[in-house]
């Protein structure tokens, strides 16, 4: 780890450039250099251990890596415990501790808040801490709203109110995600606010981003301080176009200067790493979509999250850092790599000499669970001066209540820039060294193989356990598409059904170079119907290099970019599942919320047999959400994304309890 440069003064040739937080750094005798943030709270730590203030005692819940601790202990106040549930996180608060550490004389205790029950005579002056935010938080309302308070996560912040009941403090700052005030068409949030009223308490809140008070990174919060006495205003941001003379951003490129790459990969590999080089910084998986221009499209719009091959722009603030993740969740280096932990404690402003205990992943979820800690001080510093009466050594500036802050508009700018960005890399690419520029203006593909289908939707090469062998036939051409599947070994021509697949209006420019593409059926059953769909999918991949067939489709929440239709054979005798199945591929019932009533008029079913139905398009690969999958959909309400299945095997939907059943295929 590397050592902390003794702080700088700043040189003469800046003294009459001083704005807001260059008086900061002035009084403390520091400067800009890189990891200015660490040098700033040990400055912080020596002036007030030099005033000789009474210390300020403070308790911290959901405390986590310890963000907010850091930022609060830098500032004068006393945390008498870190109260946290997750025993690998209080490893992180213990370590820091020790004495001569950031969090000196500081006590960790690991228990459920809802078992903490603080002794009445424990004298605190002030509490801080957020509940987690997966309740409220992007990924909830991407997948059809969020669950809120109707989530036990969610009512985490009662348990918050009984302590302040308890302890009455002077004050208290809780933290959360923005979402947090639309959740349940805002119903939760005045939950939230009647409870904090109720307490004793007047709330004061905002959204702020970090990134306006000297962290290297864009991540809105919410923020609530609430007093028994006295009033509040949010300070003035210290960096960006809001600030007092527009201090400029610190940038991702000045955070991670210097730090420790000792442990840097080479790249990230897997399916798409490769697909990181050409997106340019500040851009991510949506440089390889239409919509960005991008000549042979890899993925559709909105298809993934944002940070998906997320590549981070060393000229700005880098987007959120996630606790959770997959391979390919950035930020990315601008080197085309992951960050090392180093640099990740950088880019959230945690100081260089702050042990996080854990391997990568528990780190990172530290990291990206926390309150920055250069934000935290921010916050801390004008606490204690409107509510604990302290003088500080440099002026503070505050928000009127009026003041709108320009973060959101922002936003809207930088999407300017990075589709410029894109537009600028995409004239620049060597056509001839596109690695998704795979299928020839003319090709004809006739040939027969065999694939195993598996209970979990894995579609293999090979013999798995308890998976099913499918024969397949391709006859491919710029005409048409014509994919036969069949169980048998001795191919028959009787088909019972075909499945036709054409362009949807408007999108008549396919990638496949081909307008019709036929699924045809050899068998009823349910593995042959899968098995029609995961062979369409791989020759999609390996001819277009497009992700799956969600992306040649689209996102759900947009019109379809193809129409599919189900046709039986005239002698066949077809149960009434088949022919739900007939009116989903139609999409029929599909890329909706939809209560089991509709359902039923609209695949003239009973109502009462709707869920059956259901249960069973779930064991044809069918991505059938409920409020048991996900607790934010109404109970009676399902949600059908695509008219093809899409589960497989690294599915977050397959691993959730649809009903008793399990899926399978078989």
């Amino acid at each position: 780890m590397q050592q902390l440069s003794l702080p700088l003064t700043l040189p003469n040739t800046e003294l009459d450039k001083v704005v807001w937080f260059g008086e900061m750094l002035q009084a403390l005798d520091d400067s800009r250099n890189p990891a200015w943030p660490d040098c700033f709270g040990l400055s912080l730590q020596r002036w007030f251990s030099r005033q000789g203030h009474a210390p300020i005692r403070t308790l911290s819940l959901f405390s986590g890596g310890g963000g907010l601790d850091i930022a609060f202990h830098d500032c004068g106040f006393q945390i008498v415990q870190m109260i946290e549930l997750e025993a690998k996180y209080v490893q992180t608060l213990i370590h820091n501790s020790q004495p001569g550490k950031r969090l000196e004389n500081s006590s960790a205790v690991c228990i459920d808040i809802r078992e903490y029950s603080p002794n009445p005579d424990l004298k605190v002056d002030f509490i801080i801490g957020g509940p987690p935010c997966q309740t409220f938080s992007a990924a909830g309302r991407r997948a059809s709203g969020v669950a809120g308070t109707s989530d036990a996560r969610g009512t985490l912040f009662q348990e918050y109110v009984r302590i302040l009941k308890t302890l009455q403090p002077k004050g208290f700052l809780f933290e959360n995600v923005y979402g947090i005030t639309g959740a349940q068409n805002g119903e939760a949030w005045k939950e939230i606010q009647a409870a904090f009223q109720e307490a004793g308490y007047t709330i004061h809140f905002r959204v702020l981003d970090a990134a306006d008070y000297g962290v290297p990174q864009h991540r809105e919060r919410l923020f609530i301080v609430g007093l028994r006495e006295g009033s509040y205003q949010f300070p003035y941001p210290t960096h960006g176009p809001d600030s007092p003379e527009c201090e400029p951003f610190y940038t991702a490129g000045e955070a991670v200067a210097g730090a420790d790459i000792s442990e840097a990969d080479e790249g990230i590999g897997g399916r798409y790493g490769y697909l990181l080089t050409n997106i340019p910084p500040g851009l991510n998986y949506s440089f390889y979509t239409e919509e960005m221009g991008h000549p042979q499209p890899v993925f559709s719009w909105r298809s993934k999250f944002s940070d998906f091959l997320y590549k981070a722009d060393p000229e700005m603030p880098v987007r959120t850092i996630k606790a959770q993740g997959g391979q390919y969740t950035g930020p990315f280096s601008w080197d085309n790599r992951r960050f090392t932990v180093a640099e990740l404690k950088r880019l959230q402003t945690f100081p260089d000499d702050y042990q996080i205990v854990g391997n990568r992943q528990v780190c990172i979820e530290q990291i990206g669970n926390s309150v920055p800690p250069q934000l935290g001080r921010i916050l801390a510093l004008s606490i204690l001066e409107q509510v604990m009466g302290v003088k500080l050594p440099f002026p503070m500036h505050y928000l009127p209540t009026s003041k709108t802050l320009g973060f959101r508009q922002r936003k809207r700018q930088l999407t300017q820039r990075y589709a410029q960005k894109a537009k600028d890399a995409i004239a620049l690419l060597d056509k001839t060294q596109q690695p998704t520029a795979k299928l020839l203006p003319t090709y004809a593909i006739h040939e027969q193989t065999v694939r195993f289908l598996a209970p979990d939707f894995a579609w293999n090469e090979n013999y798995v356990s308890n998976s099913v062998k499918i024969n397949l036939k391709y006859e491919l051409n710029p005409s048409s598409w014509t994919i036969t599947v069949q169980k048998s070994d001795i191919w028959t021509e009787e088909y019972q059904y075909i499945i036709e697949i054409t362009p949807a209006v408007g999108y008549e420019q396919w990638v496949l170079g081909t307008n019709q593409v036929k699924l045809i059926a050899n068998h009823l059953e349910p593995c042959v119907f899968t098995a029609l769909w995961k062979a369409f999918e791989e020759k999609l991949i390996e001819l277009t290099g497009m992700a799956d067939l969600v992306q040649l489709s689209g996102y759900y929440q947009y019109s379809p970019r193809f129409r599919g239709r189900l046709t039986f054979n005239p002698n066949l005798k077809v149960e009434q599942f088949w022919r739900i199945v007939q009116c989903v591929v139609r999409g029929i019932g599909v890329a909706t919320q939809i209560s089991a009533q509709e359902l039923g008029l609209l695949w003239a079913v009973n109502a009462d047999d709707v869920f059956s139905y259901l249960q069973s398009l779930r064991h044809l690969g069918y991505e059938v959400r409920n409020h048991n999958t996900n607790p934010q959909i109404p109970k009676g309400e399902y949600l059908i994304p695509y008219c093809f299945p899409t589960l497989n095997p690294k599915s977050v939907q397959l691993r959730k309890q649809f009903s008793t059943f399990q899926v399978s295929v078989l």
